[in-house]
């Protein structure tokens, strides 16, 4: 692992080793990765991660591929021989954590699990994470982002009001949330070992971990109350919270979070300071059960301005706005270049800019997209095998 700087990065001297697909586990694992760990993504010889052939949008790569799988090491190992299992073995020795978000139950059919593992290597980590977790009815459910969007309820609050218009999230949050609780599960169990010397065994749920951001409209609904309607981009309970179109044909996000700033909103924005003695919206409930009426004096007043005049007026009122930006404006955005997020990372096509890690303090120990099986001759060496008996493997398929 490249660390540009020489300065030490906290998971300096942790091994991963990966058997992972997709994007929940890898996306873990890169954190772990950026963070200084080494991190050895095992993939099946020839074809490798299943999401490598996703699509061909970045030079000919899986958009998804490169985006999780930075700053590891790619080694090709078919784990259903021998040989394989006994190099995984071998590494397994020398590792901390061994993360996998395999087909429910492979790991356990492979002797993988947790308990077949910690009497042999007491101080390994085992985090498994799959749709929905060891045990229960679903436990061996395949399970993709969809369905668990589908599962957590996430759907029947996204969308718009239309019976016909729920509509997924157009990124993979369920993997993206089951990714980074392993990520932080993981960071947590390597500090108790710290303590107490024994590995942990992690369960992550990409339906528990979904659910777990389904908290407002489950607490929404508590005690069959009815369920947060689909508004679409705009809030279910909160008014005026959403999108609304100027007279210069643009669009203007803006959000109220309470009655001072519904105050300001009249006063400046609105330049209306009578409305906040219409008791149809002195209250957000009232504003929001109120909305279709506060909507078209909203959009009367908007009409008749520019985005600039709009987004100004919101600015002088303290009043949260943003750009409906698409994704190119995004990879031009000002402030990602004024806050100096972007860099470049090497893949088997070249040169791609990379968002840095948020939150990372220190730079972050990136390096190249690896190609299927680019790292599998030093990974062997440095176990001890010659180069004879590694060309034996390749032919016979191990590697």
């Amino acid at each position: 692992m490249n660390n540009s700087n020489n300065r030490p990065l906290p998971l300096e001297g942790i091994t991963v080793i990966a058997l992972e697909q997709a994007v929940a586990a890898p996306l873990c694992t890169r954190y772990l990765a950026e963070q200084g760990a080494r991190v050895i993504k095992i993939e099946r010889p020839g074809k490798g991660d299943f999401a490598r052939q996703y699509d061909g949008r970045v030079k000919g790569l899986s958009s998804h591929f490169v985006w999780v799988n930075r700053s590891k090491e790619s080694l090709a190992l078919d784990l259903k021989t021998t040989e394989g299992m006994q190099i995984l073995h071998q590494l397994l020795a020398e590792a901390d954590v061994l993360v996998q978000n395999l087909a429910p139950g492979a790991t356990t059919r492979m002797g993988l699990s947790f308990a077949d593992l910690h009497p042999r290597y007491p101080g390994l980590t085992v985090c498994d994470i799959s749709g929905y977790g060891q045990g229960g009815p679903y436990e061996s459910r395949k399970a993709y982002d969809l369905m668990i969007q589908s599962e957590s309820g996430f759907l029947s609050v996204t969308g718009t009001s239309e019976p016909e218009g729920m509509a997924r999230a157009g990124c993979s949050v369920a993997d993206i949330a089951a990714g980074t609780s392993a990520q932080t599960s993981i960071l947590s169990a390597l500090l108790l070992r710290g303590r107490t010397g024994e590995g942990s065994h992690i369960d992550i749920s990409m339906l528990e971990a979904l659910v777990e951001w389904m908290g407002y409209p489950m607490y929404y609904s508590y005690n069959g109350a009815p369920a947060p309607d689909r508004a679409g981009s705009s809030h279910s309970t909160i008014y005026p919270y959403g999108p609304f179109p100027v007279g210069d044909g643009n669009t203007v996000m803006l959000g109220l979070q309470n009655d001072r700033e519904w105050r300001g909103f009249c006063e400046l924005v609105m330049r209306a300071p009578e409305l906040t003695e219409d008791l149809r919206f002195a209250t957000n409930p009232q504003r929001s059960d109120n909305r279709v009426e506060l909507n078209g004096l909203i959009r009367e007043v908007f009409s008749q301005l520019a985005l600039a005049d709009v987004t100004g007026r919101l600015e002088a009122a303290g009043i949260a706005s943003a750009a409906v930006n698409n994704m190119h404006q995004v990879w031009k955005h000002p402030q990602l270049s004024a806050r100096d997020r972007w860099f470049d990372v090497m893949t088997p096509a070249g040169e791609v800019p990379a968002l840095k890690t948020p939150g990372l303090w220190f730079a972050e120990a990136a390096s190249a997209v690896p190609a299927v099986g680019e790292h599998t001759r030093p990974i062997l060496q440095n176990l001890g095998y010659g180069d004879d008996q590694i060309e034996q493997f390749e032919r016979a398929g191990v590697v």
